[in-house]
């Protein structure tokens, strides 16, 4: 029914069983991973299951490959890549020698940024595998608790995925796969969305996650490309305002 699909619409929902809790007097999305939630806290200790803030869901000890470990707090003041990613998909593989790259090229510009790699491998032998590939830190691959909770809180419905957060710990984009395949040099970063984005192969993924506008333009003319941007950038500008006023993704 109309409803039906206007509901997945609207929750973004891209496989099932997905199960998402509203608070009731604002409408507004409490926690996207149900399902992780009630097979984490089956009691219900934790209800009415929240968001909390980034530097609450971390805390605790974080790891280097070569067996250092850190507080999480060292994470305050910089930019943050919450990096969800596992050895066994070939996606994930393929994204973090990009990352790889891209990472030492942000901290050669003297950026303040850090990447927290949550595994999502199915063992610890499988984690220390890949995890020897990476210069960032990590969260203990034996702290299941941590890892779970940091998946309900970014709503993970499927790897890899990049989150992008400012030094506060205020998610700037759910995207950073897109924005760092499609900047390999680095230099839109820490990648604030743009409203109006040229279609790639890699940023073609967002068209899965809601209602898109696509615009066809003649793309030898490089003035009718311009034109069509300047005529739906302030369209664009509008709608993204609007969603921020209510404190939600566009």
């Amino acid at each position: 029914s109309v409803l039906q699909l206007k509901l997945w619409n609207k929750y973004r929902v891209s496989n099932i069983p997905s199960l998402i809790f509203i608070d009731a007097s604002t409408g507004k999305v409490v926690c996207r991973n149900g399902l992780l939630v009630i097979r984490d806290d089956p009691e219900g200790l934790e209800f009415p299951w929240g968001p909390k803030p980034f530097s609450e869901v971390v805390a605790g000890p974080l790891l280097r490959n070569n067996g250092q470990t850190l507080d999480s707090s060292a994470l305050e003041g910089s930019h943050v890549g919450v990096y969800f990613s596992a050895h066994w998909c070939p996606p994930c593989r393929s994204l973090t020698r990009v990352l790889v790259e891209s990472y030492r090229k942000i901290k050669e510009a003297g950026q303040k940024f850090e990447i927290l790699f949550v595994s999502a491998d199915r063992s610890e032998d499988s984690f220390k595998q890949y995890f020897s590939e990476m210069p960032w830190v990590a969260v203990p691959y034996a702290d299941e608790a941590r890892r779970s909770r940091l998946n309900r809180l970014y709503g993970i419905q499927g790897i890899p995925t990049l989150i992008v957060l400012d030094s506060q710990g205020e998610v700037i984009t759910r995207q950073g796969r897109v924005e760092v395949l499609n900047d390999i040099e680095c230099r839109e970063f820490p990648w604030h969305p743009k409203p109006v984005l040229e279609l790639t192969d890699s940023n073609a993924v967002q068209l899965n996650e809601g209602p898109c506008l696509v615009l066809f333009v003649d793309s030898e003319d490089d003035g009718e490309s311009e034109a069509a941007k300047q005529l739906i950038q302030p369209i664009a500008e509008k709608i993204i305002a609007k969603y921020k006023a209510k404190e939600e993704e566009a």
